[in-house]
């Protein structure tokens, strides 16, 4: 089942849908957030009890629009970003350890596929894109461990983590440079855990203005899903509706030699095999995109 945040009439609603067409509003559900505090107590209703959305004028927001915690996050969690990462600034990233480099990233609001990023030039000279499986947490996780993980996965997302490099770099510490606001886009729906036999394997791509950027598959992430959770609720409870951004592969603007970063007018489209298109187009400021 993919679950998405819709807006109709200047309404929010949570919706499912089977095919990715047909949305049903599920209204027994005010936010994604609800659903997914009741959501494996059994409570979701069947689309055959839901009300079908029937109109084109529907807009997708990110299927989570307001997280209730950080996103947990994931650094150099692919040996081919790590390589190039480290080239671009060693002491910042350097890749020389044994354990995952775990970070937050505040995110007062997640914007959907369509919206735009803001720049925001007059702190920020090296926006780069980093496509990312998300796994949503469904069910409350406290010490959990790797072989009984997925019990606990309410679904799949996607997300960019937009990052200011040099932000990023001058704190010698991740969480400013990449918690600017409108740097979560997020989408286009979570998918359910139950459209995927065990752990997820699924190509993963970037692309600026239609040059492919990135692309790789999310099997070959450093440290699995199933370690991820093991290790990080081993001292802390992962409730639901907890967002994990579980790492990018190489390709992105920092990486390049001279690094592209993002400029005003890109288009950037990150791709997950089985979840769909999270389409985005930046822009100097939230006001200049708005006038």
């Amino acid at each position: 089942m993919k679950y998405y945040t819709l807006r109709h009439k200047d309404v929010a609603h949570v919706a499912a849908s089977s095919d990715g067409k047909r949305a049903y509003i599920l209204r027994a559900f005010k936010t994604m957030n609800v659903l997914l505090l009741r959501g494996h107590d059994g409570t979701i209703p069947p689309l055959s009890e839901a009300v079908e959305l029937d109109s084109p004028n529907v807009e997708i927001l990110s299927p989570i629009p307001h997280p209730r915690q950080d996103v947990i996050c994931l650094g150099i969690n692919y040996a081919d970003h790590a390589e190039e990462a480290a080239c671009f600034d060693k002491e910042a990233f350097s890749k020389d350890r044994p354990d995952p480099i775990f970070f937050s990233k505040r995110v007062n609001y997640s914007q959907g596929t369509g919206d735009i990023i803001p720049m925001h030039e007059d702190i920020c000279d090296s926006p780069d894109y980093e496509a990312e499986l998300g796994v949503v947490i469904g069910r409350e996780a406290c010490r959990v461990k790797a072989e009984d993980a997925l019990q606990y996965i309410f679904g799949y997302t996607i997300v960019n983590d937009v990052s200011a490099r040099n932000l990023q770099t001058k704190h010698k510490q991740w969480y400013c440079g990449k918690s600017l606001d409108g740097f979560t886009p997020m989408g286009p729906c979570i998918v359910s855990a139950d459209e995927f036999d065990g752990i997820p394997k699924l190509d993963i791509r970037t692309y600026v203005n239609g040059e492919l950027r990135q692309s790789s598959n999310t099997g070959n992430l450093i440290t699995g899903i199933p370690e991820i959770i093991e290790i990080l609720s081993s001292g802390m409870t992962l409730s639901p509706g907890t967002i994990i951004a579980t790492g990018t592969p190489s390709g992105v603007a920092m990486g390049m030699d001279p690094p592209r970063f993002l400029k005003d007018g890109d288009e950037v489209i990150c791709e997950i095999e089985g979840i769909g298109r999270l389409v985005n187009t930046v822009r100097k400021s939230f006001r200049e995109a708005d006038d």
